[in-house]
């Protein structure tokens, strides 16, 4: 999963004003998904013919290839892709206008995980049967759970996404040292390679700090690995505690220390990855596509053959990943819902998803595919990716995640940035702020 930085902030504003508006309406006609037409209460999807797919920006290269394997045995209902914008917050601007005018443009939506509740509240997808996907119960159950809403099923998890340390195993090798479990021995490791010849001049940690959906996902884990939550499972926000102080205060004194470069402000997803790639930094956190990249020979990265895949580091114990992944979903305002259906089902498959992993190193959904012993060879990652993603948590699942996932950026951000808001003020003003957009 890639987080690309919104080129406008008034795109954003405008996608959070329509969402508002649109749940205003939601929650006037309830929001359950009893109501509407056959779709929207989980029964019979009907209506068949060539449908267009609407996705984010497609930089693996794959998709083409297969929605082609699909064309090619549905020659009378073809998929035709749609790319939106590289940038979440654009994709999903783009998606809400479409769903506002009630616009039968889009058939199929890649949603990212945690915009399930928005998309279904305001009645924008269809309810899903079930009993029409009988492959649910083989996929990994976090990942099922993103796709439903008050225990129904809107959308099918078609890739799933944990976040991973990258690290230098040749220069950890170098120091004696194994991948550090915690937060203070990624610090030690470093300080200890950067003693070497060969690591003077190594930068030691970055992940994603830029203002957008990845900082969000960063300041989750950080609380998260200290032992805190963001919003708790009684659904209410919960960020002014201690535990979620010394998550966002490991954060901040990294950038303080230097152990976190002062570059890494401005780090999105890509920018990280090639500074990894470049062999600038020892520690990197970032997702399972980094992989394949990363070991290409072909002269775009630096360190192939040198770098390791372990756990995220929690501040005084294993840490957890923010649950990541892309789910499919019908569009509610579609007339061919059963090609569209037909058309998820084939995208999960077992057999897509293990020929998706294969060209992209992305993260499957089928429990299966991580034991498969082929592709363990191929990607050494999957163990410690299914455990990453077997304790992840989720990002707040709100209607109203716009505006939260803003909130969230706004406090860390302002709080990592150079003479920055101090922690404990940022997480107050936060948890006022997160209580007054997340209600039950």
């Amino acid at each position: 999963m890639r987080f690309e930085r919104s080129h406008t902030r008034k795109a954003v504003a405008l996608a959070v004003v329509s969402s508002l508006v649109l749940f205003t309406a939601a929650c006037g006609g309830g929001d359950d998904g009893s109501k509407g037409n056959t779709g929207s209460a989980g029964g019979a999807l009907e209506g068949r013919g060539p449908i267009k797919f609407a996705t984010g920006k497609d930089t693996s290269g794959n998709l083409t290839s297969q929605v082609a394997a699909w064309n090619s045995q549905h020659p009378d209902e073809k998929v035709e892709i749609t790319e939106l914008p590289e940038s979440a917050d654009q994709q999903r601007n783009q998606l809400i206008s479409n769903a506002q005018i009630k616009s039968t443009e889009f058939s199929v939506l890649n949603l990212d995980v945690v915009w399930t509740a928005e998309f279904a509240a305001n009645r924008w997808v269809t309810q899903l049967p079930e009993d029409q996907f009988p492959d649910l119960g083989k996929l990994l159950p976090s990942t099922v759970a993103t796709g439903k809403y008050r225990d129904k099923l809107y959308a099918v998890p078609v890739t799933s996404d944990g976040g991973l340390l990258y690290y230098r195993k040749d220069l950890l090798d170098k120091a004696g040292l194994k991948p550090p479990t915690t937060w203070p021995e990624m610090i030690a490791a470093c300080a200890k390679v950067k003693a070497l010849p060969e690591g003077k001049a190594i930068n030691c940690y970055a992940g994603q700090f830029e203002k957008y959906e990845g900082l969000t996902v960063n300041f989750s884990e950080a609380v998260n690995s200290a032992g805190g939550v963001v919003v708790g499972d009684d659904g209410k926000p919960n960020v002014d505690t201690p535990e979620a102080l010394a998550g966002l205060t490991a954060l901040a004194e990294g950038f303080k220390t230097g152990f976190i470069p002062k570059a890494a402000i401005t780090y999105t997803e890509e920018p990280g990855r090639r500074a990894f790639q470049d062999g600038n930094l020892l520690f990197h956190r970032n997702w399972p596509y980094v992989y394949a990249l990363a070991n290409k020979t072909d002269g775009s990265s630096k360190i192939a053959g040198k770098f390791g895949v372990a756990p995220l580091p929690g501040l005084n114990g294993p840490g957890v990943s923010t649950l990541g992944g892309h789910n499919y979903a019908i569009s509610e305002f579609t007339p061919n819902k059963a090609t569209a259906a037909d058309f998820i089902k084939f995208m999960s498959s077992e057999e897509r998803q293990k020929a998706n992993v294969e060209k992209t190193s992305q993260a499957p959904t089928w429990a299966s595919l991580y034991d498969d012993a082929a592709l363990n060879k191929q990607f050494p990652y999957l163990a410690p990716l299914k455990a990453s993603i077997g304790s992840a948590k989720s990002r707040p699942q709100v209607v109203k995640y716009g505006d939260v996932t803003t909130a969230i950026q706004d406090a860390a951000y302002n709080t990592l940035k150079p003479n920055g808001t101090d922690p404990k003020t940022a997480l107050k003003d936060l948890q006022t702020k997160l209580s007054s957009l997340i209600t039950q």
